[in-house]
Formats: structure tokens, C-alpha cells, sequence
């Protein structure tokens, strides 16, 4: 999260009995933001920092089941947003609409005993009928989808949307944002410098070798690296999720920091819609910057979703042999009419699917 969202939830944390004055409210247009999947392990976390975000005046909670607790529970701070809970598929429409951003946790996690097939399966019929309702209650919104596997759900997602008439390549993002979080981090603490100040761009994709952090462009620049040092920063920046997954001894993934990072991007796209200038965030979307139909990279933020989608900028030999090695052929899969375009690499041939694909 950048720093002013860091002093922002700090801020709100702080007044116990302060609320924002009239002329602030004011001063700023009034934004909707829904969670499709709110009550899951990434849905709540979530919940808590957009209620946080002084850009939010209405946040729709929306689940399967449990999510009138959920925002009874969020409801309780005090923080502008106001907070309605939605359960069910009858109430989905009435989550959805108006909504200026669309976030989608939404999905299982892989259990014992259950395929990849059976996940992408999952997974992908959930998004098929989240993003078939978005394209009748709010067209308009931006997309931000966290459900895996985000190299397959997002273009699953654009194929519905070109179904339904409402495909905006502008608005329909795949958030990456976890990838540049991570490579932030153990860049820092590998280079000692501040955390804070970092900045490492990711591109490619959100699963496995296709996850490529471009240590050669971050900053503050490091001479104290050496290509041992970036080789072993790449790779944990690549098997990040697998780290949680091992550390939690198989009993969850990645939730808080992908709650984390997904509340980072929203944060960016609604600076974005409200036209601060400027705002650059890593993320996977349609994408003419490489032959692969959609690629993470930098993006440029503005009141029409992406203004301008960025190129890689100089690459060393090492990220130039990444950027080829995560350049796999794409496996086409029908999804009840739609096409996903899954390059995952190490994959199952039925499915396209790399094993990292499955967790954040």
C-alpha cells in the first residue's frame, strides 16, 4: 500500500470519536466499490481496508452466505463508507449496482482431493456469473479480478463481457499488485534500503515463471546485488505463494497480503476515476506490448480506467531470457462459449494450468 493509504487507515484508526468535516466529503465525487466474495478469507480482510479508504463512500459486501455478519462486523467502524451486505444470487443484482469498481475474490481455494480441473472448473463458472451479472447492473465499472488463475479468469472475464456487448478493455484489470508487494519487500531487505521508498515493476503474468519482476529498473538502484542475488529474489518473488502456503503447513494461502494488495490497486483506480494524475500500477490486462494477448505491465490510471498501458523499458539479459521462457503457447479452453487464454508454463495439457496458478 503506498504511504498515503498507509496514513490514511492509520489516520481513521486514530479518530475514535472524529469524523471527516462536510467540506472534505465534498470536495471529492462520491464512489461505490463491491467485493464479490467478501466473506472469504480474502473478502474480509479486503472489507476492512476499502472501509478504511477515505475514497469509498459506499462499499457493497457481497457473498454466498455470511455476509450480513461480515458487514455488521466492518459497519461498526467509523470511517465514512456506509456498508450494505448482500447474500445470494437474488441480491446480487442490488450489490452490483451503481458500482464505480468491481473487486472479485470470489472462488474456492484447492482442497484435498480436488483436481486443477476441478478448481479451474470451479472458478471459472463462479467468474462466468459474477461478470455476466456486472455486464446488466453496472457495465460501466472497473474489474478487479483477484480469483485464480488471473492469467485464465481475466480473459474468461473480457470473453463474457464481448458476449454480453459491455467488453471495455479499460476497465477490466488483473490484479498483479501482490507480485510488485513481494518483490518490494525482498528487494528492501535484501539491498537494506527502505521499504517504504522501493519500487520493483512485475510483468508478465500472476503464476509461476511467468511472474517477472524487473529488479534492473527498481529504486532506489542497488550496486550491492549481485546476479546471484537477483536470480534468488526472482524465484521467491515467483514461488511467493507457495512460501505462505508451506509456512501455514497446508492450511491456507495467502489472504492477508493478497487482501493487501488488492486494496493497494483499488486504491490506485480510484485515484485514477477521480483524476489525480499520474497514478502507475503494474497490472495484467489486453495488451499490445508483447505477442501474449494480455501481459502485466506498468499502466497508467485515469477516469476511463487505463489510459495508457506502458512498455517493459530496458531489460537485462537475465530478464530478457525470463520474458521469453514465461512465452508459452496459449492453450485455448471453452468455457461454455467463452475462450481463456492460459500460458502458464509447466502446465497440465488438458488445462493450461501451472500449479501456482492455484494460490496467491
Amino acid at each position: 500500500m503506498r504511504p498515503s493509504l498507509l496514513r490514511s487507515a492509520s489516520q481513521l484508526l486514530r479518530r475514535s470519536r472524529r469524523d471527516y468535516s462536510s467540506a472534505a466529503a465534498a470536495s471529492q465525487p462520491e464512489r461505490k466499490v463491491a467485493i464479490l466474495g467478501a466473506a472469504g478469507g480474502i473478502g474480509q480482510p479486503l472489507a476492512l481496508l476499502m472501509k478504511l479508504n477515505p475514497l469509498v463512500s459506499s462499499l457493497s459486501l457481497y457473498d454466498i452466505a455470511g455476509t450480513p455478519g461480515v458487514a455488521a462486523d466492518v459497519s461498526h467502524i467509523n470511517s465514512p463508507a456506509l456498508v450494505k451486505g448482500f447474500v445470494g444470487e437474488e441480491q446480487l443484482g442490488e450489490a452490483l449496482e451503481g458500482s464505480d469498481i468491481v473487486i472479485i475474490p470470489a472462488g474456492v481455494p484447492r482442497k484435498p482431493g480436488m483436481t486443477r480441473d476441478d478448481l479451474f472448473n470451479i472458478n471459472a463458472g463462479i467468474v462466468k456469473g459474477l461478470c455476466t451479472a456486472i455486464s446488466k447492473y453496472c457495465p460501466n465499472a472497473l474489474i478487479n479480478m483477484i480469483s485464480n488463475p488471473v492469467n485464465s479468469t481475466v480473459p474468461i472475464a473480457a470473453e463474457v463481457f464481448k458476449k454480453a456487448g459491455t467488453y471495455d478493455e479499460k476497465k477490466l484489470f488483473g490484479v498483479t499488485t501482490l507480485d510488485v508487494v513481494r518483490a518490494k519487500t525482498f528487494y528492501a531487505g535484501k539491498a537494506n534500503v527502505p521499504v517504504t521508498e522501493v519500487n520493483v515493476p512485475v510483468v508478465g503474468g500472476h503464476a509461476g515463471i511467468t511472474i517477472l519482476p524487473l529488479f534492473s529498473q527498481a529504486t532506489p538502484a542497488s550496486n550491492a546485488l549481485s546476479h546471484e542475488d537477483i536470480k534468488a529474489l526472482t524465484k521467491r518473488t515467483q514461488d511467493g505463494g507457495t512460501e505462505v502456503v508451506e509456512a501455514k503447513a497446508g492450511k491456507g494461502s495467502a489472504t492477508l497480503s493478497m487482501a493487501y494488495a488488492g486494496a493497494v490497486f483499488a486504491d490506485a483506480c480510484l485515484k485514477g476515476l477521480n483524476g489525480v494524475p499520474d497514478v502507475v500500477e503494474c497490472s495484467f490486462v489486453q495488451s499490445t506490448v508483447t505477442e501474449l494477448p494480455f501481459f502485466a505491465s506498468k499502466v497508467r490510471l485515469g477516469k476511463n480506467g487505463v489510459e495508457e498501458v506502458l512498455g517493459l523499458g530496458q531489460l537485462s539479459n537475465f530478464e530478457k531470457e525470463g520474458l521469453e521462457n514465461l512465452k508459452v503457447p496459449s492453450a485455448n479452453l471453452p468455457i461454455d462459449g467463452a475462450v481463456a487464454y492460459s500460458w502458464s508454463p509447466h502446465r497440465n495439457p488438458a488445462l493450461g494450468l501451472h500449479e501456482t496458478d492455484l494460490i496467491n
